[in-house]
């Protein structure tokens, strides 16, 4: 876990650590770190250096270099620098063994998303799902973790109160591991009849990278009150209202943000959260269009809903804060025709990507707003006759 000083002068001062080797180019690892940073301050940390190495692959002992390992120790020392970031998942023994030069705590972007998850987790399902996916990531790397046991080395006489220690607490894990999975069953369950107890409404689901503004619109559309803050993963719960436009109800749920190189682990955890995300009758996908990586985030979300085996489903697209998009892609002195042009042909681009699924928006503007509930009523309205076809007269 990342924990503020109990002072309030002082804070967790960070380093972050990227490494260039296979399909990671430097600048996919230099866009990785920025968001590395983001996700730490999210944490309550603050980053005042990043260190990158290009290798074939990873070290197996320490994952950078040996004289890497050495300059990142050094900066350490010279700094006061209390904790290492690296964006990469180290294994337990990589961890023990760089935490043995650089002498501070070491942590994975996988250890960093949990911890983040763990102090934004605020009802008991969303406890026990980020708790279950903590014991999953510790368990794997419990020996790495004990590094008396390392020193003590092999043959006669190994196998003393080091081993004995770390087979007890593998076993508390795997039987924490049990209880947390058998809890959760029982969530799914409950969750599951909610879900059944909402009717024969048609459901919408907003999904999107973390951060593009889902309950800055969920706010808008449902006149809900939903968490939001300029912050990564600003809400874990899934919140679910009911809208009614022209007459024809429907549910909206806001989900969790997906991100890049998200554990496997939480996957697994928030299945009943993304159950949300599996059950709903058409998706959408808000994009925030002013990140330079927007592209990529839209890909990490599409690869996302196929690994969850819910990409199959209908799908909006919307592009929101267009008005940052616009300040950071067009000259103050642009003329207004070859503004819209140019608008225009990026309307156009993804009007053909997405075969006309797409709605270009500002939340906090309230640009196009109106546009977007009208082509969310029609999408409901269509649902509506294709699930209950005697009743086509009422929905036109």
């Amino acid at each position: 876990m990342i924990t503020k000083s109990t002072s309030s002068h002082e804070e967790v001062v960070a380093i972050m650590v990227g490494l260039i080797y296979q399909q990671q180019t430097e600048p996919m690892v230099n866009e990785y770190l920025l968001e590395l940073a983001f996700l730490a301050e999210t944490a309550g940390a603050t980053v005042i250096k990043s260190f990158i190495q290009k290798l074939v692959r990873p070290d197996s002992k320490t994952f950078v270099g040996k004289g890497k390992l050495e300059e990142i120790a050094e900066y350490v020392r010279a700094k006061n620098v209390k904790l290492v970031i690296f964006d990469d998942e180290l294994t337990g023994s990589q961890i023990g063994n760089i935490t043995d030069v650089v002498k501070v705590k070491v942590i994975d972007r996988s250890d960093l998303i949990l911890d983040i998850f763990a102090s934004r987790a605020k009802t008991a399902q969303a406890k026990v799902q980020v708790e279950l996916a903590q014991y999953q990531y510790i368990l794997p790397r419990l020996k790495g973790m004990w590094k008396h046991l390392e020193r003590q080395g092999g043959g006669i006489g190994s196998r003393g109160p080091g081993e004995t220690e770390i087979e007890t607490d593998r076993r508390i894990v795997k039987d924490k591991i049990a209880l947390l999975r058998k809890k959760l069953v029982d969530i799914d369950k409950q969750a599951a009849t909610q879900r059944k107890e909402r009717g024969t409404f048609i459901r919408l689901a907003l999904v999107g990278y973390t951060n593009v503004g889902k309950s800055t619109l969920m706010n808008i559309l449902a006149k809900a009150e939903v968490f939001a803050e300029n912050k990564l993963f600003a809400t874990l719960e899934t919140t679910t209202r009911k809208v009614v436009y022209e007459q024809t109800p429907f549910l909206l749920s806001d989900t969790v943000g997906f991100i890049r190189k998200l554990p496997h682990h939480l996957v697994e955890s928030f299945k009943s959260t993304l159950d949300e995300v599996r059950e709903a009758d058409c998706l959408l996908h808000v994009v925030d269009i002013s990140h330079p990586a927007y592209e990529d985030h839209i890909n990490v979300v599409n690869k996302t809903l196929q690994d969850i085996k819910a990409f199959d489903k209908p799908i909006l697209t919307i592009f929101n804060k267009m008005d940052l998009y616009e300040q950071q892609t067009y000259d103050p002195w642009l003329s207004d025709e070859v503004k819209n042009d140019l608008l225009q042909q990026l309307y156009n681009r993804y009007e053909e990507l997405t075969q006309g699924n797409a709605v270009f928006i500002s939340a906090t503007e309230r640009k196009n707003i109106n546009q977007l509930r009208e082509t969310i009523l029609s999408r409901v309205k269509t649902l509506y006759e294709q699930r209950y076809p005697y009743l086509t007269d009422f929905y036109r």
